[in-house]
C-alpha cells in the first residue's frame, strides 16, 4: 500500500494521475526547493497513517523557506521565528488550482514517489530478520539457550546491522561452531582457511570473529573477560591457537618419553607446550596406577613434589581455565585408558573451571563434593566471603547448594595436608603391593 487516503479523499494513484501538464504546475507550486521540509512532513505523516490535516510548523526557517511557503499559500510575507502551514489549506489549493486534482497525498507521491507504511516496512524487516535467524534451528541441543538469547540480546543485528548481511554471517559462523573445538587444536587461521571463506576470516574485530567466540565460548564454558589475553585464552580453549608453544600445561612424574623420563627419576614439575604433546610420536604413557590428579593450582602439584619427589603419584595442573596444552594432554591420558582424579577451589571461579573440563574430558572428584567442603570448612582458616554468580556442580548437586547456603569459598590451598595425604595413601598402597 503506497498512501493512506485522509478522511474524505480518495486513494491517491501511484502516479497521482497527472499527465506532463499537471506534473509542470504540480513542480511550480509544491517542487520548490524551499518546500521540501513540508513534502518530508507529510511524507512522515503518510508513512505514520496519520491523517494530513491540521498545521505543520517550521522552527528558524530561512528566507527561501520562507518565501516558497508565501508564494503557495499565496499571502503576504510573515516575520516571526517560525512558519506554520496548515495541510488542509495545501490540500484545497492543489485541488482548486488543478497541479493536484486528487489532494496532497497523491500529489506528494507523484513528485516523491510511493510511501510505503511505517507497520509494513517494519514487519517486512522482522520477517527478513527470521529468515537470517532460521540456520540457527540447525544447531546442536547444547547451543540452544545460546541462540535464544543473541536472538534476544540483538548481537547479530549489532554486528551485521541488516538482514541481507546477517544471513551469510550466521552461516558461516554455524560452519564453525559445528567443527568446534578443534581436536587437536590448531592455530586460528589454519581452522578459517579450511572451514570459512579464507585464513583471515576468524581475524580480531571482523564480525564472524566475534560471533563464533561467542558461541565457542559456551561450547567450553570459558568465563566472561575482556582484553586480548583472555581473547587469546578463550580461542585456545576451543582449540583454536595463536601459535602452538604458547600453550601449556604443568605436569609431574608423567612417563612414557625420555624427558618425562628423565624428569619423573627426578621427582621434578615439566611445562609441556601444545607443541610438544602434537608433534611427539607418542603421548605420556598411562600411569601404572592407571590413576592421574589433576589439580587447580600449581601450589599443589609443586607441595607434592617437594613432599613426595619422585615417589610421588602422577599429576597435571590446568592452572585455573584449562589451556588447550591440557586438554589436549588430559584427552589423551584419558582415551589410553587413564582415570582421572579433579580438585579444585571451592568457589563459583572453580566450579566454572571444572565444568569446563568435565565438558571436555570424564574425571572424578577428588576430595571436590559437599561432604568435603563441609569438612573444610570446620577447619580453623579465615573465612573468604564467596563472590560471583552461582553455577551448577553436575558431579555432586548438593555441592552448589552448600556453597550458596554457607557463601564460604575455600581455596585449594587452605585444604593442602587433606590433598598430599590421599597421595602418601596411593604411595603407601603401591609400596604394600609390590612388597
Amino acid at each position: 500500500m503506497d498512501v493512506t487516503p485522509t478522511a474524505g479523499q480518495s486513494p491517491a494513484p501511484r502516479d497521482g494521475g497527472l499527465g506532463r501538464g499537471d506534473r509542470e504546475r504540480l513542480g511550480r507550486l509544491l517542487g520548490d526547493p524551499g518546500l521540501a521540509w513540508l513534502v518530508e512532513r507529510v511524507r512522515q505523516r503518510m508513512a505514520a497513517g496519520r491523517p494530513l490535516t491540521g498545521t505543520v510548523t517550521l522552527a528558524h526557517p530561512d528566507d527561501p523557506q520562507r518565501r516558497a511557503a508565501e508564494g503557495l499559500l499565496g499571502r503576504a510575507p510573515r516575520a516571526g521565528r517560525s512558519l506554520s502551514v496548515r495541510l488542509d489549506t495545501v490540500d484545497a489549493i492543489l485541488r482548486r488550482s488543478g497541479a493536484g486534482p486528487d489532494g496532497l497525498a497523491a500529489a506528494v507521491v507523484a513528485l516523491t514517489g510511493p510511501v510505503p507504511l511505517n507497520a509494513e516496512v517494519r514487519a517486512g524487516e522482522e520477517r527478513a530478520w527470521e529468515q537470517a535467524y532460521a540456520p540457527l534451528a540447525t544447531l546442536d541441543a547444547e547451543l540452544a539457550d545460546w541462540t535464544e538469547r543473541i536472538r534476544k540480546d540483538g548481537l547479530v543485528r549489532r554486528l551485521a546491522r541488516t538482514p541481507e548481511a546477517a544471513r551469510p554471517l550466521v552461516e558461516a559462523a554455524i560452519r564453525a561452531l559445528r567443527s568446534l573445538p578443534a581436536v587437536p587444536p590448531t592455530s586460528r587461521a589454519t581452522f578459517a582457511a579450511r572451514h570459512l571463506s579464507g585464513a583471515h576470516a576468524l581475524d580480531e574485530g571482523t564480525p564472524l570473529a566475534a560471533l563464533v567466540l561467542s558461541g565457542l565460548r559456551v561450547l567450553t564454558g570459558f568465563p566472561d573477560g575482556a582484553g586480548a589475553e583472555w581473547r587469546r585464552e578463550a580461542w585456545a580453549s576451543g582449540g583454536l591457537l595463536k601459535d602452538d608453544v604458547s600453550s601449556t600445561v604443568l605436569c609431574l612424574n608423567l612417563r612414557g618419553t625420555p624427558p618425562l623420563d628423565w624428569m619423573a627419576d627426578a621427582g621434578e614439575p615439566v611445562v609441556l607446550t601444545l607443541r610438544r604433546l602434537t608433534r611427539q610420536p607418542s603421548a605420556p604413557a598411562v600411569p601404572a596406577t592407571g590413576t592421574v590428579h589433576v589439580c587447580e593450582n600449581p601450589a599443589v602439584l609443586s607441595a607434592a613434589a617437594d613432599t613426595f619427589g619422585a615417589a610421588s603419584p602422577p599429576m597435571v595442573c590446568v592452572q585455573g581455565q584449562p589451556s588447550a596444552a591440557a586438554l589436549t594432554l588430559l584427552r589423551g591420558l584419558s582415551a589410553q585408558g587413564s582415570g582421572l582424579l579433579y580438585h579444585g577451589d571451592f568457589d563459583w571461579g572453580g566450579v566454572r573451571i571444572a565444568t569446563a573440563l568435565r565438558r571436555s574430558v570424564p574425571w572424578r572428584p577428588w576430595r571436590y563434593t559437599a561432604a568435603h567442603y563441609l569438612a573444610a570448612l570446620a577447619e580453623p582458616a579465615g573465612a573468604l566471603q564467596l563472590t560471583g554468580s552461582p553455577a551448577e556442580t553436575a558431579w555432586d548437586p548438593a555441592l552448589a547448594v552448600a556453597l550458596a547456603e554457607h557463601g564460604v569459598r575455600v581455596e585449594e590451598e587452605a585444604v593442602l595436608d587433606d590433598l598430599l595425604a590421599d597421595l602418601r595413601d596411593v604411595i603407601d598402597s603401591r609400596a604394600g603391593e609390590s612388597a
